[in-house]
Parts: structure tokens; sequence; C-alpha cells
């Protein structure tokens, strides 16, 4: 058993956090919105503090889930922050979905504290949370990486060292430069199926059993069909993820331009109310904009 703090607590680390304390883990929990604190604390039984620094005091592992950049830096850094309060030897786990560049700094701050650092952001979304199957690619150091797996375990399925910080990071911009495609391609295909008149059910009850078959298919086709937009990780969410991918590649001299595009069309999306609607929603730009 670990003794462990948990940064944060929305839609993904709530559940992760819980995971924690299912899993025989003493849990100590912080989030900026007190009252889903307490509510985390009746379901859970764990702990509560008022700062992240206090949240962080004797804890072997410490993980934050916030929101981007500026948030984890708030919780992470400064006279309240994790760091702060965490003691030699403890390690820092950071889930939060954010650019490399923050972990770096982040772990150069701590590195001098005698603190590791894991960039650990996650793929897997609200129900792979809920379930604790989510996937987390990680940065840092091989002896760091290998304590820490065996607590975030708890609540993931495949937990996997890509290289050094920031990898991690770097990892899940591969990840949404990769579901992106695969959304807009089949917002377009049941587009195309619904103006030929095709019935969608069938139509990807079999083409899923081909080549064109993903998770996007198999977990959303349905509710696309019927408009409903629902279901898991936000458009905003998903431009902020798309935008550090694309500031990326202009640094690394990669080209994106399907990611670039997307990126606009999601920006239409958010155009039309969709700002909270879940990523498959692309769908919806398109049938709007049927002649």
């Amino acid at each position: 058993m670990a003794k462990v703090a948990f940064i944060g607590l929305g839609v993904m680390g709530y559940p992760m956090a819980g995971h924690l304390v299912k899993h025989g883990h003493q849990v100590t929990v912080y989030n900026r919105t007190e009252a889903k604190a307490q509510d985390w604390v009746k379901e859970f039984n764990g702990e509560y503090r008022t700062t992240p620094r206090e949240a962080a005091i004797g804890q072997d592992i410490v993980f934050v889930c916030v929101g981007n950049d500026d948030d984890l830096r708030q919780v992470t850094l400064g006279d309240n922050g994790v760091l702060a309060g965490m003691s030699a030897g403890a390690i820092l786990v950071d889930h939060t979905t954010a650019s490399a560049d923050v972990a770096r700094e982040i772990a150069s701050v701590a590195k001098p504290l005698d603190i590791g650092f894991i960039d650990a952001p996650v793929s897997g979304g609200q129900a792979g949370a809920e379930n604790g199957v989510l996937t987390v690619m990680a940065g840092g150091e091989q002896a760091t990486f290998d304590k820490a797996k065996l607590v975030i375990e708890s609540y993931a399925r495949c937990v996997e060292l890509l290289g050094e910080v920031g990898a991690g990071q770097l990892t899940k911009m591969v990840n949404q430069i990769c579901i992106a495609g695969v959304v807009q391609g089949l917002a377009e295909g049941l587009h195309f199926a619904r103006s030929a008149g095709l019935d969608g059910e069938k139509v990807v009850e079999v083409i899923s059993k081909g080549a064109a078959q993903s998770w996007q298919m198999e977990n959303r086709y349905q509710t696309m069909w019927k408009g409903e937009y629902d279901f898991g990780f936000a458009v905003d969410w998903m431009r902020k993820d798309l935008g550090i991918a694309l500031d990326e590649a202009r640094r690394n001299g990669s080209h994106l331009p399907l990611t670039a595009l997307v990126d606009q069309f999601y920006s239409e999306v958010q155009a039309i109310g969709g700002k909270r609607w879940d990523t498959s929603s692309l769908f919806a730009k398109l049938e709007k904009n049927r002649s």
C-alpha cells in the first residue's frame, strides 16, 4: 500500500483516485472546487486538504490531472504547489495532457529536490477512467517509472515508458493526431451513407468486419447517426490537445495538414454550439451543411 495524493478531480481524476482507494492505497485529494472533493471523500473515504502543498505532505506519490499547462504550473510550482510539500525520494506523476515543454520545466524544478517526475498522459476517455482500463504513455527515468507503475496499474491496463521526460506528452500528441483523422473519416462515411439513402447501421455492421474497423466506429457510430454527442471527450479539450500538437509540429518540422484541417472543423463545431459535445460531433457539422 502506498500513501498518495491526487490533485484534480475532474471527469478523469475523480474515478482514477477512486480506483486507488479500491486497490488499497491511502489517498488524500485536492480539487479547486471544494464541493467536488467533499463528494469524493464521502464516496471513497479518503482525505481532503485545502491546498496542493498540504495534500502532498508525507506522500510517496503525488498524481496530478488538471486542464492545461497553466493549471499544471499552478498546482505544482510556487509556495502552495505540490513540490513545496513533497519530500525527497517522493514521485510526482502528471496525468494532464499538456506540452512536452511544461513537463521538462517541472522535471527541472523537481530534480534538485530529489523528487522523481513522470509525465504520464492517458487515453481511454471517461469510460476508461471509470472502468480502470486507461492506457498510460509515460516519459521519465526507468527506476522512477518502475516504482510509479505499480500504483498506476490501479486504474490502467497498459502503462508504458516511451523515453525521457516529455516522451509521454509527445506520444499523446501522436494519439490525438490519429484520432482526429479517424473521426473525420467516420463522420464523412456516415454522412455519405445518409446522403445515399443507406441504412447506416447495416452499413457499419458490414464494413466494421473489414479494414475500416476502428474503436471510433465500434463505439460512436450509433450515437453519431442519432445526432447524440454527450459521450465523453469534449470538443474544447480536443482543440486544446490538437493545438499543442500543432505547436510542437511547427518546432520539430513535421507537417500535419489533416490535423490542422480537422482542428478547423472542430472550430466550426464550436461555433454552432458544440463546445461541450464529444469529438464525434464532426458529423453534426457535415449534416448541418447538407444541401
